[in-house]
């Protein structure tokens, strides 16, 4: 089975945790983080200055963030597939933490 893979090629900053994503491809996706933005990796990422340090990495051509957050590249690509799960990961990290 392949597994396709996409690169991230340039991100905007469009309003708090929220990033327009565009890829290789040309496919481009405004992403709304905060729903997901729970649990050890993520939660951090609600700080706005940590947000805010997103960059590329140059390597594996995706989203990264000092703390080590990322993302796997086709899953920001195919965000649409993916939210509901990582939304509802991000509530049991939630409930975990409480």
């Amino acid at each position: 089975m392949k597994h396709p893979i996409y690169r991230v090629r340039s991100f905007e900053i469009v309003s708090p945790y929220t990033l327009r994503v565009r890829f290789d491809d040309e496919t481009e996706r405004t992403i709304d983080f905060r729903p997901i933005l729970a649990g050890e990796m993520y939660g951090p990422l609600r700080d706005q200055r940590l947000f805010k340090q997103v960059r590329i990495d140059p390597e594996v051509d995706t989203l990264v963030w000092p703390n080590g957050a990322d993302f796997d590249p086709a899953t920001l690509h195919d965000w649409p597939l993916h939210e509901q799960a990582f939304r509802q990961l991000a509530r049991h990290w939630e409930a975990v933490q409480a």
